[in-house]
This record gives structure tokens, sequence and C-alpha cells, in this order.
């Protein structure tokens, strides 16, 4: 098989979602969450599927790739991490309320919330920025396609305007190692 016609139509359509992203959008995520460093505030990042999987690579990136050198370090908790934890509120209370529980045990006003979603409308997200945002909590989203819900709600969003998620996980990803070679100083 030549699958090279196809491969360029991949690489292609991902250039073009790459020049749409919104560097404002971008820049003041990152002052978001240096301020929140530099202020000792706690971050939270949660979602699910592949998002998850980019939560829990931002989470290590900047824990261990930005702070590791600074005096004021980041503290980020990837809440879909734990999954004893998920898998017992899962079975005794709802998959819904995931990544809801944690938080009102350890979340504090002016902490930040970072939901991570393609479609912007995973119900556990969703209900985690509801209440982050009654909590008075910074909120902030990485959304794909129409950007659902959580775009809607939360305080700062970062969207990747395609409807297609292997391109959205994509640039999602890409958004955290850009973030993580700035703010380091790479």
């Amino acid at each position: 098989m030549d699958y090279r016609e196809q491969i360029q139509r991949y690489i292609e359509l991902e250039k073009q979602v790459l020049d749409g992203l919104s560097s404002e959008a971008i820049n003041e995520v990152m002052n978001v969450l240096e301020n929140a460093r530099l202020g000792r505030k706690r971050i939270f990042i949660c979602g699910n599927g592949g998002s998850a999987s980019t939560a829990s690579h931002l989470e290590c990136d900047f824990n261990k790739g930005i702070s590791y050198d600074q005096e004021i370090k980041y503290d980020i908790e990837c809440l879909s991490d734990n999954v004893p934890m998920m898998m017992a509120i899962a079975n005794d209370i709802g998959y819904d309320d995931i990544f809801l529980v944690p938080l009102r045990n350890k979340m504090k006003e002016g902490d930040v919330l970072i939901g991570i979603s393609g479609s912007g409308n995973s119900e556990n997200v969703l209900r985690a920025m509801r209440y982050a945002n009654e909590l008075g909590a910074t909120t902030i989203s990485f959304t794909g396609y129409n950007g659902g819900e959580l775009k809607r709600i939360s305080r700062y969003n970062i969207h990747v305007n395609i409807d297609n998620m292997q391109i959205v996980e994509d640039v999602h990803l890409v958004l955290n190692h850009m973030m993580m070679y700035i703010l380091a100083g790479m």
C-alpha cells in the first residue's frame, strides 16, 4: 500500500489547524499558569481517554520539566491519574462525579482547574468546571470541534477548531509542549 497521499493530507491539515490557533489565548493561559505558580496556587487538570493522557503528560512536564530548577515550583495534580479513586467514585456515586469529588476535598478559592475535552461536552469535566467556577477558582479549557459547553463555561479557552479528534488531541499535546518549552526558558 502507498499511504503517502493520506499522510501528506493529514500533515497539511494539522499545519492549517496550528496556523489557526490564537496566540492571544495561549498567552493568556500561560500567564494564568505562571501567576498560579508564583502565587503558590494548586492547579488541577482532568480529561478522559486521550485527553486524560494529555492531562497526565502536562502534569509531568510542568511539575518536573519546568519546576526542576525553579525555587517556586508548579503544584499540578492530574485528577485522571488516581485510578482507584476514580473507580471508587464511579462505582459508588457515578462516573460523572469522578473529578468533582476530589475537587471538593482539595480545591480552594484561587486555585486553577484545567479541563481537557475534544468535544467540550464530557459531563465529568463539565461538573468539575462548574464546581470550580462556583468556588471562585480560575478555569481553563482546551477544546476541539465547536468547543461545546466547556468552552462556554470556562474563563479561559484554547480552542482547536476542527471536527477531527486525532488532530484535536495532537494539538492539545503540542500546546502542552509549547508552553513547557517557553516557560522552562529553553
